[in-house]
């Protein structure tokens, strides 16, 4: 028999939800089958089996789980031809419906228990923090159940409200009389930002460069390559792509910060870019951006966003990134000082293109800006490499042509 346990998935979080089994109880599997479908604060993963073997669940659909825990059993053929063990097996998933799982990202740091939530006479399974949202704001389950999904979690709900972020309970330091009305709580997704912005303040002494990049040229380019491509080519995925040719001239960019007075070289510039698409931020990364077609990046942030409107990002998508491109389109933005993620040593933020009046010889012409702005590390990078880092994106960005031959 051996134990199926909740693997870490990621940093950031202590627990997850159990949304799905993708195995019945009962039935038998190989290694390597997926048997669960967990979700963590920003993405949906599926777990594997570590082995072949009798699959026996022991924890409810919609309940919270958190690393190590033990959430099913594998009985192998000795285990079956064992009365007692398949005894015990057997009652252990007999009780998967009042199964307990943690609370402890939901206001209960003590590590106590509570049932998970089992699924009602339609069969729809409803998460434990969706649950709170839906009985907080007492949103009738007929409106719930029109959503037509099988499991109902967290961010379901949080489409139903529309934009707003309530909490299940008024804050512990709230003054008596409140009512739960009067609070916004973020959701768990924003909760997780928030320990990584505290982090990245904390721990990493930041400072900030930002240029103005001509962007006429390389926004007619990107125009006509939609066209060719069949597929969205913008601003971002240009400065993906130039940003990806300058790894090896700027090694330190794209490094690991490590113990002491040292950073762990990329083999790939992997560029994470952000996604809000209104369901919470999202960080996918496109993988080896320098030495892949703009077709292809082009392909990946395409599908970025659409598995951001469905929230169903895999945490491979979101780890691995060596730097961090901010988008902020919003007209009228001049420009944006991003964070330096943990892990990193550096990260880029860019604005929507604006139109400025220059000089054009004995006249004047009207042509399109964006500022790229760098966040870096000051302990591995200097205001002088911040400077070239900059200028070289810009020399690229302003001759398209130029990287796009360099680069394929």
């Amino acid at each position: 028999m051996t134990d199926f346990r909740v693997p870490k998935l990621n940093n950031n979080d202590t627990s997850y939800v159990l949304v799905e089994w993708l195995a019945e109880d009962g039935q038998t599997v190989r290694d390597g089958d997926p048997i669960a479908l967990l979700e963590t604060s920003k993405a949906t993963e599926e777990v594997e089996a570590p082995t072949d073997g009798v699959l026996r669940r022991l924890l409810a659909e919609g309940a919270e789980c958190e690393p190590g825990q033990v959430i099913a059993r594998l009985l192998g053929s000795a285990d079956e031809a064992t009365p007692e063990a398949a005894q015990e097996a057997g009652q252990e998933a007999g009780q998967e419906a009042v199964q307990e799982a943690p609370q402890a990202a939901h206001g209960n740091p003590g590590g106590s228990r509570t049932p998970a939530p089992p699924g009602d006479a339609s069969g729809v399974i409803v998460t434990a923090p969706a649950r709170e949202l839906i009985e907080a704001h007492g949103i009738p389950m007929e409106r719930v159940h029109a959503l037509g999904r099988k499991v109902i979690r967290r961010t379901d709900v949080e489409e139903l409200l529309g934009a707003q972020e309530p909490s299940p309970a008024v804050a512990d330091d709230a003054p008596a009389g409140d009512d739960d009305a009067q609070w916004i709580t973020l959701s768990r997704a924003q909760q997780r930002t928030a320990e990584v912005v505290e982090r990245s303040l904390r721990e990493i002494p930041a400072a900030f460069t930002a240029m103005n990049v001509d962007v006429t040229e390389v926004l007619s380019l990107a125009r006509d390559l939609t066209r060719r491509l069949r597929t969205l080519v913008g601003l971002p995925e240009m400065v993906v792509k130039a940003a990806g040719g300058l790894l090896d001239r700027f090694p330190m960019f794209f490094a690991v910060p490590g113990p002491g007075p040292r950073a762990r070289r990329a083999a790939t510039a992997d560029v994470g870019v952000t996604v809000d698409v209104g369901r919470g931020l999202f960080i996918p990364v496109v993988r080896d951006a320098g030495n892949r077609p703009l077709a292809e990046i082009a392909a990946d942030l395409v599908g970025f966003r659409k598995t951001a409107l469905t929230g169903s990002f895999r945490e491979r998508d979101l780890q691995g990134g060596a730097i961090t491109l901010t988008l902020h389109t919003n007209d009228g933005i001049v420009f944006a000082v991003p964070i330096v993620f943990p892990g990193q040593t550096c990260a880029l933020s860019l604005t929507a293109p604006r139109p400025e009046v220059v000089q054009d010889g004995s006249g004047f012409a009207v042509r399109r800006f964006a500022t790229v702005g760098l966040a870096y590390d000051h302990r591995f990078i200097n205001g002088r490499d911040a400077a070239e880092f900059l200028g070289e994106l810009r020399t690229a960005l302003e001759s398209p042509a130029r990287f796009l031959s360099e680069n394929g």
